[in-house]
């Protein structure tokens, strides 16, 4: 039988994980975007420049899907990076339909230059962490990741 870590009688919306992790995240992000205030390039459009430098994602399509971004929001994101010369767009020589975006020398430099600003904010974030308990946080974020993408959290049936 599976463990159960919430009760019906004592649940309350703002205990439950998922509510946990949007504060959270809100507030990851909000700290990140102010971080890139004054640079000229926002939180978001460095983190479409990462992508690409990791190879996550090429095409706006795989962009939206891994930052949950809209498309038309993404597609004039993009217009702005191909304008400043951070990013080119190639159509695929396989895939006459498919744009493949990629850094230019610009972009690569860019990225780099503004990756010590997201290092420092973030360790900023986690000050209050010892070396272990952020090992243990990441840990257990990657293991619910993990079984949530492996479908764990199957719609139960109320009661």
């Amino acid at each position: 039988m599976a463990v159960k870590h919430y009760d019906v009688k004592t649940f309350t919306a703002a205990g439950s994980i998922g509510y946990q992790l949007k504060v959270a995240h809100s507030l990851v992000y909000e700290n990140s975007v102010a971080a890139f205030v004054g640079h000229d390039v926002s939180f978001v459009q460095w983190l479409v420049l990462m992508k690409l430098r990791e190879g996550t994602a090429m095409t706006a399509s795989e962009l939206c899907r891994k930052m949950n971004h809209d498309n038309g929001a993404l597609t004039r994101l993009l217009d702005q990076l191909e304008e400043r010369g951070f990013i080119e767009r190639e159509r695929s020589a396989t895939d006459r339909r498919t744009v493949q975006l990629q850094l230019t020398g610009a972009g690569r430099r860019k990225v780099a230059e503004l990756v010590p600003l997201a290092v420092e904010r973030l360790n900023a974030m986690l000050a209050h962490f010892t070396k272990a308990e952020f090992h243990e946080l990441s840990r257990l974020l990657d293991k619910l990741i993990e079984s949530l993408r492996a479908g764990v959290a199957a719609p139960a049936e109320v009661q």
